[in-house]
C-alpha cells in the first residue's frame, strides 16, 4: 500500500499551521466551511491581555479558543510562569473535552490542570483567583458531563464563576 503525502498548511518556515474551519469547540470542519474565527498562530499578548481575551472566549462558550490563547501565553512565558500558563491552557482544554462528550480526557485534563496550577495559589499572579479555579477544575473532573456553558473566572471580575465556588451548568 502506497501512501500519499498529506497536503498540510504550512507557514514560510515549513512549520505546520491548520488553517482548516473549526466549530466553536475546535474540532475540523470541512475545507470550505464556515467556521468560526480562531486564534492566530503568531498572537502575541500581554499576561493580562492573555488573560482577558481568554475570558472573552471562555464567557462566549469557546474553551478550545480560550486554550490556544493561553497555550501562546505558555510559549511566550518565562521559565518561573510556564506551569502556571501551561495548566491555564490545560484547564481550559479540560471543558472543551467535557462540552464533547468526553468525560474520561476532561477529568484527566483537569486533574493535570489543578495539579499544575495549584502551587501559584499563594502568589495569585496577574490577580488569578488560583485557589478557586483548582477547587473549579476538581468539581468538575468529579462531573465532567457538560451540556451548556461552564463559567469560569480567570481573573476577578462581574460574573459567578471560581471566585464564589461554583460551576454553573
Amino acid at each position: 500500500m502506497t501512501r500519499r503525502p498529506i497536503d498540510r498548511d504550512r507557514d514560510g518556515a515549513g512549520r505546520p499551521r491548520n488553517a482548516r474551519p473549526r466549530d466553536e469547540l475546535g474540532r475540523p470542519l470541512p475545507p470550505g466551511a464556515a467556521g468560526v474565527p480562531t486564534t492566530p498562530d503568531d498572537l502575541v499578548l500581554t499576561p493580562v491581555e492573555a488573560l482577558d481575551e481568554a475570558q472573552r472566549l471562555l464567557d462566549t462558550g469557546r474553551p478550545f479558543h480560550a486554550h490556544e490563547v493561553l497555550e501562546s501565553a505558555w510559549k511566550a512565558a518565562p521559565a518561573p510562569e510556564r506551569e502556571f500558563w501551561r495548566g491555564l491552557a490545560q484547564l481550559a482544554v479540560g471543558l472543551t473535552h467535557a462540552r464533547r462528550g468526553n468525560p474520561t480526557g476532561a477529568a484527566r485534563l483537569l486533574a493535570r490542570a489543578a495539579q499544575r496550577i495549584a502551587p501559584y495559589a499563594e502568589q495569585s499572579p496577574y490577580g488569578v483567583p488560583v485557589a478557586d479555579l483548582v477547587r473549579f477544575a476538581h468539581a468538575v473532573a468529579e462531573r465532567p458531563a457538560l451540556d451548556g456553558a461552564v463559567t469560569v473566572r480567570l481573573r476577578p471580575g462581574p460574573g459567578p464563576g471560581p471566585g464564589s465556588g461554583t460551576a454553573q451548568r
